[in-house]
């Protein structure tokens, strides 16, 4: 626990046999850490069979794969059914450094921020790390258009590495995501929406072989979602359009107020 709060590590996992034991054992090492679930997503290798070996993890398994937005949704779930108050999700491959743990929970635990992303971009780390050029290009020119339309200022929208209060996540009606990889930049907008505060912090990322990345193909499809998402967003606060990921505000955290405009939320 960190200052009485209950810290839950989920991780989405899918083909992760490779990496498992080592980000486990980072996770592991960091102290505050009170309980771990790993949700497969009907994986062809021997993710679930490392996993059940592991002390600590709480295995759930899907019986069909959901996509990486419908294993989110059941780590979600089960974390707040175990009574989380603050929620990490961070991917089994590796690519994302556990150490950042305590960093993370604390900034919410201390009531600063609602939710921390894990970025890749502050810090000048992803090409260090070895993102591909044309991942980065894409990067930036996404998040440029979704700070526009968003009214925020966010480094990136796309990281794998986040930290959630519990109560973000039982007011945010997650539900209604896609249960593809466009759920987690419905996720982000769905928070700034109902006015919670999203802070950042540097993370160190690794691009090799072993850790996950989708292809050109599913890049471009979840390009043009984060972008309808944007734009749904936009037209939504204008009140042109009415978007079940968009409803009226409801009363958000204790220090945001419904309905303020993200840009004067502090990142």
């Amino acid at each position: 626990m960190y200052r009485g709060r209950k810290i839950v590590v989920v991780m989405p996992a899918y083909n992760a046999a490779r990496t498992l034991r080592q980000t486990w054992a980072e996770v592991r090492a960091q102290e505050i850490v009170d309980e771990i679930i790993l949700v497969d997503d009907d994986s062809r290798d021997d993710t679930v069979a490392i996993a059940r070996t592991l002390e600590g993890v709480r295995v759930h398994v899907h019986p069909r794969n959901r996509g990486y937005g419908g294993n989110q949704k059941t780590c979600y779930r089960l974390a707040l059914e175990a009574g989380a108050d603050i929620v990490i999700m961070i991917h089994p491959d590796y690519q994302y450094t556990p150490a950042l743990i305590p960093a993370m929970a604390s900034m919410i635990a201390n009531g600063v921020y609602d939710c921390v992303l894990g970025s890749r971009i502050l810090g000048g780390q992803a090409l260090r790390g070895g993102m591909p050029l044309w991942k980065y290009i894409a990067n930036r020119a996404l998040t440029l258009v979704e700070n526009w339309l968003l009214g925020a200022k966010l480094s990136e929208y796309h990281t794998g590495y986040r930290a959630f209060a519990a109560d973000v996540l039982r007011r945010i009606d997650h539900s209604v995501n896609s249960d593809d990889f466009v759920f987690d930049n419905q996720m982000l907008a769905q928070i700034l929406w109902h006015g919670f505060r999203i802070g950042e912090v540097s993370c160190p990322a690794r691009y090799f072989p072993e850790a996950s990345s989708i292809n050109f193909r599913r890049s471009v499809r979840y390009g043009w979602g984060c972008l309808r998402t944007a734009f749904t967003y936009r037209l939504a606060r204008w009140g042109w359009i009415r978007s079940p990921l968009f409803p009226p505000p409801v009363q958000a955290g204790a220090s945001s107020s419904p309905g303020t405009p993200a840009h004067e939320q502090s990142t």
